[in-house]
């Protein structure tokens, strides 16, 4: 069987590669995995976001759970990370998110939190899969009142809100534009900023959930860019489907991404003596400059595998309290158990009330190296295993930097997408680089695409 699991839960077009089928057998062994953990009734918290098929795998999900002997809070559709806090807050064994995060609108997912609100380890999935494909390792099946129920939550969103909004300052009428990517944060953010006391302008904010992610959200931050060009002194947030991702705009229009966030989160946290071991966690891919310029602050930064997941792991190994990636999920362990765009968003306000300073002037404490970022849709994750020629063409152009920048090619491990990324001298250079070799995917794409319309 193929692995079900990728870096971050589960993930596939909703009702043909993840269908209620598996999904079903998904809810069972969680079911399974958490029959005998418990002297009472196992609970599990569930929430999603508001794509179309969401409705009906979540159904199905649900109904594994019950068939297993769970019980189920139905936190309705609530951001990822909203989810992760109620798992904890409420004393749950697990919590579970439908949701494919980022991803476009036909795909749906699945991520799984343990009684501690944090992301299923390795281990946990490799249980889970095991459970899917034998059958005799899945949950009994209790019947009368051995049956799971579900119980609705209307109330519980209310002490998340009081989780974001624990320490925040009044953000004093702070002018933002704030971009929902149509999904969950249509429902909550917009509300958590006005209560901080910011002046909230919102857009892509169809809770519906029929246009997430479509050209919007954090993934599409030119909508979001777009939308301030006449606004000056406004800043933006751009959230992604689920909320675990910020993508911040300042008054300048110049976009913030997850290392600007890392970099000023950073500084703030170890004038605070909150930095512990004065160190941070990220990816090999986030910008080189990062590393350099936190040396200088006398700030250490920690690398671990892609995935915020991965860089959750090792924040808790090593005792960390600060750790993101470069798209946008911050980890701020002392606060929450998962990447949260929405606390993100209020921590990086707070700062600017407290500091005056503008977000561009907070941004001023790190330097970016020169880089372009280009992602490739593909038919599928063999693309670049079988096209040698791009391999060439990538061996060149990292000869053609010499040494100075780095050219980074690689397959997403969460959706059919090639990531070309590029450092250099000059952004110039490292554009033109990533362009020809995107161009290059492409033609390799339009390539296969023709020779499969003949066949």
């Amino acid at each position: 069987m193929a692995r079900l699991f990728g870096t971050d839960g589960v993930r596939g077009v909703g009702n043909s590669v993840l269908g209620p089928e598996v999904i079903l057998k998904l809810g069972r062994a969680v079911a399974g995995r958490l029959a005998g953990s418990t002297t009472t009734r196992p609970i599990v918290v569930v929430g999603y976001d508001p794509r179309p098929s969401s409705d009906l795998l979540r159904s199905a999900f649900i109904a594994g759970l019950c068939s297993g002997g769970v019980d189920v809070t139905d936190a309705g559709v609530l951001p990822t990370a909203g989810v992760a806090f109620l798992t904890q807050h409420l004393g749950a064994d697990a919590g579970a998110v439908i949701t494919a995060s980022h991803n476009p609108l036909e795909d749906n997912g699945l991520k799984l939190f343990d009684r501690d609100g944090y992301k299923y380890s390795d281990e946990d999935e490799v249980v889970l899969e095991a459970c899917v494909a034998d059958p005799s390792q899945r949950a009994p099946r209790p019947v009368g009142l051995g049956v799971g129920r579900i119980r609705p939550a209307p109330d519980a969103v209310f002490a998340y809100v009081d989780h974001l909004l624990m320490n925040v300052p009044s953000l004093q009428g702070l002018p933002v534009t704030v971009d929902c990517a149509n999904g969950a944060s249509a429902v909550l953010a917009p509300a958590v900023y006005r209560e901080a006391g910011a002046q909230v302008r919102e857009i892509a904010s169809d809770a519906t959930g029929d246009q997430i992610n479509v050209g919007v959200g954090a993934t599409n931050p030119e909508f979001l860019t777009r939308e301030m060009k006449d606004r000056p002194g406004e800043i933006g947030l751009a959230h992604d489907g689920d909320a675990d991702r910020l993508i911040a705009i300042d008054e300048g229009g110049n976009l913030l991404n997850g290392a600007d966030q890392l970099a000023i989160f950073a500084v703030d946290y170890k004038s605070r003596d909150r930095l512990p071991h004065d160190t941070l966690v990220t990816t090999p891919v986030t910008n080189s400059g990062l590393a350099t310029s936190m040396r200088r602050h006398g700030i250490k930064v920690a690398k671990s595998a892609i995935g915020d997941r991965s860089v959750l792991r090792s924040m808790l190994r090593h005792g960390y309290s600060l750790g993101g990636e470069q798209y946008g999920h911050i980890i701020l362990l002392d606060q929450a158990s998962t990447g949260d765009g929405i606390l993100s968003a209020l921590h990086l306000m707070s700062l600017m009330t407290r500091t005056g300073k503008t977000l561009r002037e907070l941004a001023a404490v790190w330097r970016r190296v020169p880089e372009s970022l280009v992602n490739v849709r593909v038919p599928d994750r063999g693309l670049l295993d079988r096209s040698p020629r791009i391999s060439e063409l990538v061996r060149a152009e990292r000869l053609r930097l010499n040494g100075e920048g780095r050219l980074i090619v690689r397959m997403s491990t969460i959706e059919p997408v090639v990531r070309v990324s590029c450092e250099a001298g000059a952004r110039e250079l490292a554009e033109e680089i990533t362009e020809r070799i995107a161009t290059a995917l492409r033609d390799r794409v339009d390539e296969e695409t023709s020779m499969g319309a003949v066949q």
